[in-house]
Parts: C-alpha cells; sequence; structure tokens
C-alpha cells in the first residue's frame, strides 16, 4: 500500500497549486482520504478530507473557500487545489487513507491508516 502526493512546489502569493494523492497497490475509492500539513516547527495538521463517496468534505477554518478536495474514481485520485494562496501555506502537504468517516472535523493524523510521502509546497510574499 503506497500513497504518494505530488504536485507541490514554488508559487506567489496569489498563486494555485493542485496536489494530487494517488495510490499504488489499493484502490482509494474504498477510503476516507485526508490531507495535512506540517510545517517547520509545527506540528502536522488536517486541512481537508473527503469520505469515500466524496459527499463529504470538511475543511479548516484557515482554508475554506480556497482549497477544494475532491475525487475521481475512475483515476483513483483525491486533488487538493489550492487557490490565494498564503505565505503561512508553506508547509510539507501529505495525503493519508483511513476508514474513519468524515463527521464534522476530519480526522486526527493518527486515525489514518495510510500515509504517502510528502510533497513540498513553497509560497513566497
Amino acid at each position: 500500500v503506497q500513497l504518494q502526493a505530488s504536485g507541490g512546489g514554488l508559487v506567489q502569493a496569489g498563486g494555485s497549486l493542485r496536489l494530487s494523492c494517488a495510490a499504488s497497490g489499493f484502490t482509494l475509492n474504498r477510503y476516507t482520504i485526508g490531507w495535512f500539513r506540517q510545517a517547520p516547527g509545527k506540528e502536522r495538521e488536517g486541512v481537508s478530507c473527503i469520505n469515500s463517496s466524496g459527499g463529504t468534505t470538511s475543511y479548516i477554518d484557515s482554508v475554506k473557500g480556497r482549497f477544494t478536495v475532491s475525487r475521481d474514481y475512475a483515476k483513483n485520485t483525491v486533488y487538493l487545489q489550492m487557490t490565494s494562496l498564503k505565505p503561512e501555506d508553506t508547509a510539507v502537504y501529505y495525503c493519508a487513507a483511513g476508514w474513519r468517516r468524515v463527521v464534522g472535523a476530519c480526522p486526527r493524523p493518527g486515525e489514518m491508516d495510510y500515509w504517502g510521502a510528502g510533497t513540498q509546497v513553497t509560497v513566497s510574499s
């Protein structure tokens, strides 16, 4: 079971990036997928998540209205579209898969079952 987040990069404030979370060896479609980020010296925090049906999503307040999570079942991929990026969005972003359903807030990092390597997002001011 391997997850891989990709799509990070260096972007100016106000810019956009789309992160992708792909899996090899298993289907993401049955899992809740969460996007998490970790900035230097800070704890890993949940950013957004989407349940297996795609019908329920959740976001932390700081990204609401700017980030959108979605999933493409045919491509076995989950996306995080990030717009109006701010320097405080700078972090390594990870995707994770888990069985816990999205009920209100996203699952905590410890509640996710599978993790992939992260992708660096750097937003310059």
